[in-house]
């Protein structure tokens, strides 16, 4: 018989097998292994994009495959995980695994997303058995492929980069040079990613030790009981938050505003269905894959999907097998939602956060108090590179590479403003630092600020975009990959939308914009300008508190004409204090 939905650890087992105190003092320590795994990754990193902007996730699974703990850096790559490594493994064949070995994969149609991100894979061996296997993903700032940090508006998946289809890049303990010198010569940024490939490699052996530790301290049997009991756990805990969920099928349509090659829109389309069996997400509405930069693999929806559950229940439920049981996709093959071979998917990781945007749409009527309004819902790619000037460097020219993605406004909710300028949904990663980038790249930083007025008005207002200015002292080629150019994110309950992005060239006074999807070759002194789109709105913006709105302008993030035209505040341009009356008079003829 099913144990209740609320059954605590144990239930329904010998008390004496069971014991809750020692239950979560192992599923703890599971835990911070994968936490340790990510710590050893960051600070043993090269390249800015892991080592400040944490680009990366850390992962353990039973000998089984199972997902069992994840570090919590990176939430897109999460539920990708649950895809990739069990496959990699599979095909691979876990009997060609021997202590110490490791796997290399970024096979986008096995498992895997975009070509950047590179998951590394290792057996755990405890007295000569497999009791699991560490894995650690991260996003390498170039692997090869037609444009400087591998980013941009290719056709075919070969123009991307370097494909590899699990390869074993560590062999009892050492680094196999061959695999690893063939990798490399693919690369432009050859000491970062060799840098960065080290610092996977310590992660899983970082986690392997922990996991020994846990299993010299409470024996195999033990172990492997208890990862049986947490699964079981989250599975119970899981089937209960579903209950508090609104039961019934929510769908929703939206577009990635264009492809990179054509001004045709990308049109999704998702359907929710809430049921006793866990939550279904069907993507066939959406439109065929393109020969262009903008579909997702099918890892990368499943992450989508996966992601928008578990931020609907309770916060603390831990995530594992037992979780990712309840989500159910439905994409069709040759979709935007889940390419097959060759399509290009440089740009999934767009179409994939779009995604989440439609999913907590479509579920916005049900749950208007769980969902927030529109993101920025884009990646926001901002990739360049080039050659590092002779007399900079001693011996032979080397090549620099950098990527990050830009923040943007958060969607506003039911009792509170949309956070500035932050990474949306899945996204976690960090800023990369004015003073680190300049310290390290060819490139000043000149303009870094919010954007005032590129909010979605509304009762709670959406967070505000950002401005990003990037200038060059010499050539290099530089490569948009993003979105949100054509409609910015939408409004909920009455909101307005936030602001559109913009992406320019800026040559002394003129200024070129450009498509969201573009790379271009620049002359020193030319300067790249990012402006990302503010959160969608939530509810009236004439139901604003005015003092609120009297804040925002002292704060210099609403101007007093759009506090006046907008949201019906009129404030005395010289003191910055509030016009009761004349508010009171706007607000009552609108």
């Amino acid at each position: 018989m099913q144990q209740p939905p609320s059954s605590p650890p144990g239930a329904g087992h010998d008390p004496y097998a069971i014991d809750p105190i020692k239950f979560e003092v192992i599923r703890s320590a599971l835990t911070q292994a994968t936490e340790e795994m990510a710590a050893a990754l960051r600070r043993s990193a090269y390249s800015t994009n892991v080592k400040t902007r944490q680009d990366f996730s850390c992962a353990f699974f039973d000998a089984n495959l199972r997902a069992v703990a994840q570090a919590f850096t990176q939430p897109v790559h999460l539920g990708s995980f649950v895809r990739h490594v069990p496959h990699a493994i599979r095909e691979y064949g876990a009997e060609n695994l021997g202590p110490g070995d490791m796997v290399l994969s970024n096979d986008p149609y096995g498992g895997g997303v975009h070509l950047n991100d590179i998951a590394l894979i290792g057996p755990v061996h405890y007295n000569g058995e497999v009791i699991g296997y560490t894995a650690c993903l991260a996003h390498h700032v170039d692997v090869g492929g037609g444009a400087p940090a591998s980013v941009g508006a290719f056709q075919e998946v070969f123009q991307e980069g370097v494909i590899i289809p699990r390869v074993k890049l560590v062999k009892a303990g050492e680094i196999n040079r061959d695999v690893f010198d063939l990798v490399l010569a693919q690369i432009r940024s050859k000491r970062e990613t060799a840098g960065d490939f080290r610092a996977q490699i310590a992660s899983n052996r970082t986690g392997a030790a922990r996991i020994n530790e846990i299993v010299d301290r409470y024996g195999l049997d033990e172990f492997n009981r208890y990862i049986d009991e947490l699964i079981e756990y989250t599975a119970r805990r899981t089937a209960a938050e579903l209950q508090k969920l609104p039961q019934g099928e929510f769908s929703a349509e939206g577009f990635v505003d264009n492809d990179g090659f054509t001004d045709d829109v990308v049109k999704l389309q998702v359907k929710v269905t809430i049921n006793d069996e866990g939550v279904r997400f069907d993507t066939s509405g959406s439109d065929p894959q393109r020969r262009a930069p903008v579909n997702s693999t099918f890892a990368q929806t499943y992450s989508a999907c996966a992601y928008a559950l578990r931020a609907l229940i309770d916060r603390d439920l831990p995530v594992n097998d037992g979780f990712y049981r309840y989500v159910h996709v439905d994409a069709p093959e040759g979709t935007v939602t889940n390419c097959v071979h060759p399509a290009p998917v440089v740009g999934g990781w767009e179409t994939h956060v779009r995604l989440n945007d439609l999913i907590f749409h479509a579920l916005s009527d049900a749950l208007p108090e769980a969902v927030c309004a529109g993101t920025k819902s884009m990646q926001c790619h901002s990739g360049f590179g080039g050659l590092i000037e002779p007399d900079q460097q001693d011996g032979s020219l080397e090549y620099f590479c950098f990527l990050e993605t830009l923040a943007g406004g958060y969607g506003a909710r039911h009792a509170s403003d949309g956070p500035d300028a932050v990474q949306s949904h899945g996204q976690n990663t960090e800023n990369a630092p004015v003073e680190e980038t300049e310290s390290n790249y060819p490139v000043r930083i000149t303009r870094y600020e919010l954007l005032p007025d590129s909010e979605g008005a509304g009762k709670f207002r959406g967070g505000l975009g950002l401005r990003r200015d990037y200038q060059f002292p010499q050539p290099v080629t530089f490569t948009v990959l993003a979105d949100r150019d054509r409609a910015g994110p939408h409004g909920l309950f009455g909101g307005s939308n936030g602001s559109k992005s913009v992406y320019a060239v800026i040559d002394d006074d003129d200024e070129t914009v450009l498509s969201s999807k573009t790379t271009v070759d620049l002359a020193p002194g030319q300067v790249i300008s990012y402006r990302t789109s503010g959160g969608g709105g939530y509810g009236s913006p004439l139901e604003r508190d005015p003092q609120l709105v009297v804040e925002d302008v002292r704060n210099g993030k609403v101007s007093t004409g759009r506090a006046r035209s907008v949201y019906g505040v009129a404030i005395d341009q010289n003191s910055l204090e509030l016009n009761h009356d004349k508010t009171t008079e706007i607000r009552g003829s609108a």
